[in-house]
């Protein structure tokens, strides 16, 4: 019998996994890959306050960025830079890797190679059968916590439902001229709706991936080609690798004996997918509220919903708002995009918004607001109104898209 059963090694389930431990929990976790920190569909980019919140994150950081450019569909170029660091590129395996050592250090039980088939959360405790090295285990804790990433469906089984909107993402480790900034580009040649980027990590390495609903392989293979042309990357044979990234939470993210935390509880920011950070105060809400229900000897879903309360009271309000901004965004053409560029540049909003005190890496609600001050009621009209023009709507507003296979 253990105390807390977590599912997944990555690093909300580790650092819960960590807290616990520390606090003379007995903890173990499942995780199905054969090694900590297996290749993810994650650029792994974290703002400062990520980093002095966790500092054991900043043991995998590869490189620090103040500055990025963004480009338009037709290539024009807008750079933004800050004067000091706003970012770090993480190295995401070592990231893992670090989460995981300090939890075992801690004294929590790591399996590997061990997937968890099913999880059932009776009256007495939660009885999980595991799948280590063609066994089947059978597992008993007093509470679980499920941080194995989005589109699992242990959540599904515990009927805490599953997310109402999601995109894909696709990403390759490329070799690069030299690569030296972040690089963002919009269009729908490359990825209707969302965005493609190109990450450096070291001198001559980058991470080139993009955000799609639909035929996402293939948009990343069309945008690795244009790299090619363009001499900014050597090859467009890369191994891609695949993941779901949920843009809005799940409905519940707390139940009888069970908790959600990270990507399978979609804490995930939906502007851009990025989840490490939000995923990670979220842990720490997750393990508060478990240490308290440990020590009440009480796991009732009214007592576990601490955490879905907690944590939605912490970032709620940056979630509404990144979620407009991405209804909206996703129902501009080229040419509004366009039109978006030419005003940010005639009115330096790129500039004001880095130098202004709003500016935070990992809250967007603060820059989406800002921006739209700058932007100006005349502006938000003009584009408003091209909004309109462009009715009837096209497939993509007549209602959500599901992503197609890669």
């Amino acid at each position: 019998m253990y105390d807390v059963l977590v599912v997944g090694a990555g690093p909300t389930g580790s650092y819960v996994a960590s807290r616990l431990a520390a606090a003379g929990r007995k903890v173990v976790v499942f995780e199905q890959n054969q090694r900590i920190g297996k290749a993810t569909c994650c650029t792994g980019i974290v703002g400062k306050d990520c980093l002095d919140a966790f500092p054991v994150c900043s043991t995998a950081v590869l490189r620090e960025a103040r500055s990025a450019r963004f480009f338009a569909p037709s290539g024009r170029c807008l750079r933004v830079e800050a004067a000091t660091t706003q970012a770090y590129i993480l190295d995401r395996l070592a990231l893992d890797a670090a989460l995981a050592r300090s939890a075992q250090e801690q004294g929590a039980e790591y399996w590997l190679g061990s997937r968890v088939a099913d999880i059932v959360a009776a009256d007495d405790s939660i009885h999980a059968r595991v799948a280590v090295n063609g066994r089947s285990l059978n597992v008993r804790a007093k509470t679980a916590v499920i941080a194995c990433g989005f589109g699992s469906r242990l959540s599904r089984n515990l009927g805490l439902g599953a997310h109402g909107d999601f995109a894909m993402g696709a990403q390759s480790q490329v070799e690069t001229n030299g690569t030296q900034e972040v690089e963002v580009y919009f269009g729908s040649r490359t990825a209707p709706g969302f965005f493609a980027w190109v990450v450096p990590t070291s001198d001559n390495r980058a991470l080139a991936g993009l955000l799609s609903r639909q035929h996402t392989g293939a948009r990343l293979r069309c945008f690795l080609r244009s790299l090619v042309e363009q001499g900014k990357v050597a090859s467009c044979q890369a191994t891609i690798s695949f993941g779901g990234v949920p843009l809005e939470p799940a409905h519940r993210t707390s139940g009888h004996r069970v908790l959600l935390v990270g990507d399978a509880a979609g804490q995930v920011k939906p502007t851009t997918g990025g989840g490490i950070y939000y995923g990670l105060l979220s842990a720490q809400v997750a393990a508060d509220t478990l240490e308290e229900a440990l020590r009440r000897n009480d796991f009732t879903a009214t007592a576990l919903a601490r955490y879905d309360r907690g944590w939605r009271a912490m970032l709620s309000a940056e979630l509404k708002a990144g979620r407009r901004a991405r209804w909206f965004f996703e129902r501009l053409n080229d040419r509004q995009i366009e039109w978006l560029f030419e005003t940010a540049e005639s009115r330096r909003i790129p500039e004001r918004l880095a130098q202004s005190p709003d500016f935070c890496f990992d809250r967007h609600g603060r820059v989406i607001r800002r921006g739209a001050r700058l932007l100006g009621l005349e502006g938000i009209l003009g584009l408003l109104w091209s909004f309109v023009r462009n009715l009837p709507l096209n497939q993509v507003e007549r209602g959500k898209l599901r992503p197609a296979a890669p």
